[in-house]
């Protein structure tokens, strides 16, 4: 019932690769380092990415390299590469409530329509929020102190 840390990985993956990618090659190791994450849960969370759009990685000398604009790289579109079904993970509703309470055999329908539209809401909230968003506020804080 959450939106897993891999995805907080990720934006730090997609923040090293703009702020670093052109200077020095961008390696699962080298991002590994930085985020305090496996190497394979890196390569992983690479893959994604690439499969997406949002990267290309060249191997030997080449790394990781953004290929989307970064207005175009929304949290909803990293968040959907990392996990497809995240959004179905979000907010569960329990398994088996008993179908001879009247409670219990409406349940299901009754919370659908207010878990649609916290989905919903929470859908346009995460595509609203691009990666451009992201390196400002990066760029504001690391100003700051």
């Amino acid at each position: 019932m959450h939106i897993s840390t891999k995805c907080s990985v990720a934006v730090h993956c997609l923040v090293f690769i703009y702020e670093y990618g052109n200077v020095k090659k961008v390696t699962s190791e080298l991002l590994s380092l930085s985020t305090g994450s496996n190497p394979v849960t890196i390569r992983n969370i690479l893959s994604s990415l690439k499969k997406a759009g949002v990267i290309s990685i060249k191997s030997g000398t080449g790394g990781a390299a953004l290929t989307a604009p970064l207005q175009e790289i929304t949290l909803y579109r990293i968040c959907k590469a990392i996990e497809p079904d995240f959004m179905k993970k979000l907010i569960g509703i329990h398994a088996m409530p008993s179908p001879f309470c009247p409670v219990g055999k409406n349940i299901h329908k009754v919370l659908d329509c207010s878990y649609q539209k916290i989905q919903d809401d929470l859908c346009n909230s995460l595509q609203a929020i691009t990666m451009e968003n992201i390196i400002a506020d990066y760029h504001r804080n690391t100003q700051d102190g």
